[in-house]
């Protein structure tokens, strides 16, 4: 063997005549059953192969492969490996040149049956169909030509490239080993132009839903490469179609819920040859939601608020909310009026008003997500009265200008939502506690000097809420609001660093210790906790007193005007209004400004806001025949009346004559009309 190689690449020349001598004996053996002879000379043929590197190659290439296939050809499985084995080392030489002469279609058509070897021994059969896997697969080469195809591939030729492999994946089964699937789409995602990068993405959305009724195995392996090809993708290259891959995902989880409640993918209730499996079903949940969280985080700040937002209008559907709340998960941002802007703050907290308890808590959980910027949220997990709020190491940063523009144009709505989420009877322990959350991050993120002065008002406001109970709240829903009240004061007075504010807080604690212990968070936020049968109005030192609280502040600095002012919610232009609201809000406020002279002061204009709001309430509450009956005793729409009609303009010697010989006076010119505030666009 030494000698020939010698030989051969002294004289390459000779390498063609070489290879077809060995290529006619190796047939003649083969023939002849000599199959010692047979390995011996092909042996020659791939040491000659790996040693010879020259031009000549390319004719004793011919006769090598010749002599591969007639192996392959043969009956025997041991002819058929040992083929393969040399077709293998011949194909990780690298080559000076390609040569587009060769045809490998009968190596490719013979490799894919023994893929499918059906030979009766189970051993000898294993053998051949990974020996055909290896022929087909030089996986080094095959899946550099993958990559090079690829990375060639135009916008309009993607779905040519994808296509195939997702049939191929299909029709061998491949998606519920998961891990051949995901390395396909590897190599796909990281090798094409990153801006097509959404239309691969686009077609594993469409195969999902053409197999929405296939097994849940089969589903979750599509899932779980586009929850890699999500992690790919660069950030927004999941294209123009942001909603519709949240669109499917969404009706992936419904249908996955259902096919889980009904034990059938028929919709019909008729139980079909398909058995559903609940364990399999819960798996694809959790690959969905975690799919929904991957493609979340490659998008803007102002495209995630858009995906909450719409997430939130499928609220109805099972399974939705972890979803949400794995796109909020990591959620990171600078500026809040970007994070949360009007068209994603109002309908968000419109929510949190609605009557199912877990709603309101989830959308709780996404304020606290996109406010805290800190990380700040773990050190709030329970309610507890701290003493010292140094061992929770909080971080706390100077309010940004753009933070103080988000809080003057949106406080008041977020601390009424606070007020009112606080008022409803199915509020429980967590939402109590998510709500303390939601204050202390507010009081370290969003926090200036009017903002600590609002919260501790509000914290005032809610301690009157459970003190005169007007919403009739349970036991426990008054101890709750006051536990929570006090260990939000705790909490501030301790930030604002006033001695003599901290002092009456603390004394005000040790009281409610000695006396109340129910009104304390650690009482009332624990499994059984034991309270009174009833709660009285509570008096003296239990109480936190506003004129104490405005007194020692006033001394510190802080405005004193508004701080001895009782927090009211406001009844502000943003909240959602209907029509008739609004006609009824005017009207009321034209009836209003004729028994209100002045409201200038803080104080007189929150409790006028109040006054609106009930007004409102009733409106939209009352049954039809009450409102019918007060509007009948009295007449409450001034504005309707002929009178309060805009009069036609002044004749041009500043009078009219009415042509009864009287005269009028001159009419207003609509400029100078007085309008309600919300009739004015």
């Amino acid at each position: 063997m030494e000698k020939l190689t010698f030989y051969a690449l002294s004289a390459p020349e000779k390498l063609d005549r070489i290879g077809a001598y060995l290529s006619e004996r190796l047939s003649r053996d083969v023939a002849r059953h000599r199959y010692g002879y047979v390995c011996i000379a092909m042996e020659a043929l791939d040491q000659l192969l790996m040693a010879c590197h020259c031009q000549s190659i390319n004719l004793f290439v011919e006769s090598f492969l010749k002599m591969v296939r007639k192996l392959l050809e043969a009956d025997k499985p041991n002819l058929q490996i040992l083929g393969t084995n040399s077709f293998v080392k011949f194909a990780n030489i690298e080559e000076d040149t390609a040569s587009y002469h060769r045809s490998y279609d009968f190596f490719v058509s013979r490799f894919s049956e023994m893929c499918h070897s059906s030979y009766e021994d189970p051993d000898i059969r294993t053998k051949i169909r990974m020996a055909g896997i290896n022929g087909v697969n030089v996986r080094e080469l095959t899946e550099r030509c993958f990559r090079e195809l690829l990375g060639r591939a135009a916008y309009g030729n993607i779905k040519n490239a994808v296509t195939p492999v997702l049939m191929h994946l299909d029709n061998h089964s491949l998606w519920e080993g998961k891990t051949f699937a995901v390395r396909c789409f590897k190599i796909i995602m990281y090798s094409i132009q990153s801006q097509h990068s959404h239309l691969v993405i686009q077609q594993l959305l469409g195969h999902l839903d053409a197999n929405s009724k296939n097994s849940a195995t089969v589903r979750a392996g599509i899932v779980e490469v586009l929850l890699e090809a999500a992690a790919i993708a660069s950030s927004g290259s999941v294209g123009p179609t942001v909603l519709e891959v949240f669109n499917t995902l969404l009706r992936q989880l419904r249908l996955s819920v259902d096919y889980e409640l009904t034990g059938s993918y028929d919709a019909s209730g008729n139980i079909g040859i398909k058995i559903i499996k609940t364990h399999e079903e819960r798996q694809l949940q959790e690959a969905v939601i975690r799919t929904i969280g991957s493609f979340a985080n490659t998008l803007p700040t102002y495209q995630r608020s858009e995906v909450m937002l719409f997430i939130m209008g499928k609220i109805p559907v099972p399974g939705v909310h972890p979803a949400l709340t794995n796109v909020t998960t990591g959620f990171q941002t600078t500026n809040m009026l970007t994070a949360l802007p009007n068209s994603f703050l109002e309908p968000l907290l419109s929510f949190s008003l609605m009557e199912d308890p877990e709603v309101r808590l989830l959308v709780l959980t996404i304020l606290l997500s996109v406010i805290d910027r800190h990380d700040n949220t773990p050190k709030f997990s329970s309610i507890s009265i701290i003493s010292d709020i140094s061992v929770l190491k909080l971080k706390v940063d100077k309010c940004s200008r753009q933070d103080n523009l988000f809080m003057k144009k949106h406080a008041q709505q977020l601390y009424r939502h606070i007020y009112l989420a606080c008022k409803e009877q199915s509020s429980g322990p967590q939402h109590f506690e998510t709500l303390y959350t939601l204050l202390a991050l507010i009081s370290m993120e969003l926090a200036n000097e009017e903002v600590v002065v609002d919260l501790i008002r509000l914290a005032l406001a809610l301690q009157e809420l459970a003190q005169t109970n007007e919403e009739s709240l349970s036991v426990y829903n008054r101890c709750a609001v006051h536990a929570l009240s006090a260990a939000y004061l705790n909490l501030i007075c301790q930030l604002t660093t006033v001695p003599t504010f901290c002092q009456h807080i603390h004394e005000v604690i040790e009281m409610r210790q000695k006396e109340v212990p129910f009104l304390l968070p650690e009482d009332v936020f624990i499994e059984n906790p034991k309270l009174p049968a009833s709660l009285e109005k509570l008096e003296g030192d239990v109480l936190f007193q506003q004129s104490k609280i405005t007194e020692v502040l006033g001394g510190s600095g802080y405005n004193t005007d508004r701080l001895a002012t009782p927090y009211i919610p406001q009844f502000t232009g943003n909240t959602h209004l209907s029509t008739c609201d609004i006609v009824i809000v005017s009207a009321v406020q034209q009836y209003r400004s004729v028994c209100v002279s002045s409201v200038d002061s803080v104080g007189m204009e929150e409790q006028e806001r109040e006054r609106r709001r009930q007004v409102v309430e009733k409106f939209q509450k009352a049954p039809f025949e009450e409102i019918a009956a007060h509007c009948g005793a009295r007449n409450i729409f001034p504005m309707f009346s002929l009178s309060a009609l805009p009069r036609p303009p002044p004749s041009p010697s500043g009078t009219i004559s009415s042509g009864y010989g009287q005269t009028q006076s001159r009419s207003v010119p609509v400029y100078e009309m007085k309008f309600p505030d919300l009739c004015v666009y």
